[in-house]
């Protein structure tokens, strides 16, 4: 595994789009900020001890100001370039009746264009998308379309997420994520019976032998490795395309620390020996239910060898290099969407853009 994706770093929590997250920070190589990623934890207030109440989210969609977002096939609605939010009591009932999972409530002090401060936002799935109603459409509206945007689009966090405001951002990864683990975990894994949703959508439970399951996450860790001379070590991994070159990244084993998995992870996959490593931050990636655990680590080995399964090329660059590699196409960098992009610009000490521009 040799990338993970998720927002660059943001200076500030209300302002920017997790594109442009990154750009003007400031920072430089070799030095800690506050938080290295964008999506901040204090999006949403997840409200886990109401949740909890199994009258809570019935309760809940019936109020006025409660807004819905709408999930369909691994896509949310859109309106325009930003996530459709629809009162949710006014949503059929049959909508309802499918999978609705409590998101959070935003704060006060922290909200979006689109939706108002201290909203309390619910995830409605549906097996299908709903179209909306449109002079042009063929055949007849599904009940409820006349509720969306005539701008609506269904798209994924990969589609949308680098327009996204910060808070529509970290909605939408949250969506996904619950979305996801209740698609691959309809059944009890004790028996196999099928489970039952509770807690506002947070718990599944068995009604057989009454256990609870609950969402899992997938440790990841994701890393820059900085060698003799201040070069940092990139790879291509099997699945990559050729001129891709990105971070070292593997899944945790049970029974190991952090720092182990990115010692053993390097050593595996380019025979690189990490002396030491320091955490920079995290952030979630759905797909389907991985946490990106960043890291920067050191290595005085000068010689990298690919293992050929995971990794296929591995190579050393300074910075000069890297801006000239990268400004001249002979390779490809990550998204500005994904972690390993900010790893890879933390290294460098800003946007690598603003130099691959200088050297074409």
């Amino acid at each position: 595994m040799t990338s993970g994706s998720f927002p660059p770093p943001q200076p500030s929590a209300t302002a920017g789009t997790a594109l442009s997250a990154f750009e003007g920070t400031g920072q430089t190589a070799g030095l800690l900020a506050d938080r290295l990623l964008p999506t901040a934890a204090e999006a949403l207030d997840r409200r886990s001890a109401d949740r909890a109440d199994p009258e809570f989210l019935g309760q809940l969609v019936r109020q006025p100001g409660t807004l819905a977002v709408l999930y369909s096939q691994r896509r949310a609605a859109h309106d325009g370039g930003h996530l459709a939010f629809l009162p949710a009591r006014s949503l059929p009932a049959e909508w309802l009746e499918g999978l609705v999972v409590y998101l959070g409530r935003l704060p006060q002090e922290r909200t979006t264009a689109h939706a108002a401060p201290g909203s309390d936002i619910v995830l409605v799935v549906l097996e299908e998308p709903v179209e909306p109603v449109s002079a042009v459409m063929s055949e007849p509206a599904g009940e409820g379309a006349g509720l969306l945007p005539e701008e609506t689009n269904w798209a994924g966090f990969r589609e949308s997420g680098p327009g996204l405001d910060l808070v529509e951002a970290g909605i939408l990864l949250e969506a996904t994520a619950i979305a996801n683990w209740h698609g691959s975990h309809p059944r009890c894994p004790r028996c196999g019976a099928p489970t039952q949703v509770i807690q506002s959508g947070w718990v599944r439970q068995c009604p057989e032998d009454g256990s609870e399951h609950f969402p899992r996450t997938d440790p990841a860790i994701i890393v820059t490795v900085v060698g003799p001379g201040d070069r940092v070590l990139l790879a291509t991994g099997a699945r990559m395309r050729s001129t891709m070159f990105s971070t070292l990244a593997g899944f945790v084993e049970p029974g190991e620390s952090l720092e182990q998995a990115v010692a053993r992870e390097v050593l595996e996959e380019v025979g690189v020996r990490v002396t030491e490593c320091q955490y920079l931050g995290s952030q979630p990636w759905p797909f389907p239910a991985s946490l990106m655990l960043g890291f920067t680590a050191r290595t005085l080995d000068e010689v990298a060898e690919p293992d050929g399964t995971e990794v296929l090329r591995a190579r050393w660059f300074t910075r000069d290099e890297l801006a000239a590699a990268a400004g001249s196409g002979e390779i490809d960098l990550p998204s500005r969407l994904s972690i390993s992009r900010a790893l890879i610009e933390r290294w460098f000490g800003g946007p690598v853009t603003a130099l691959e521009a200088a050297a074409q």
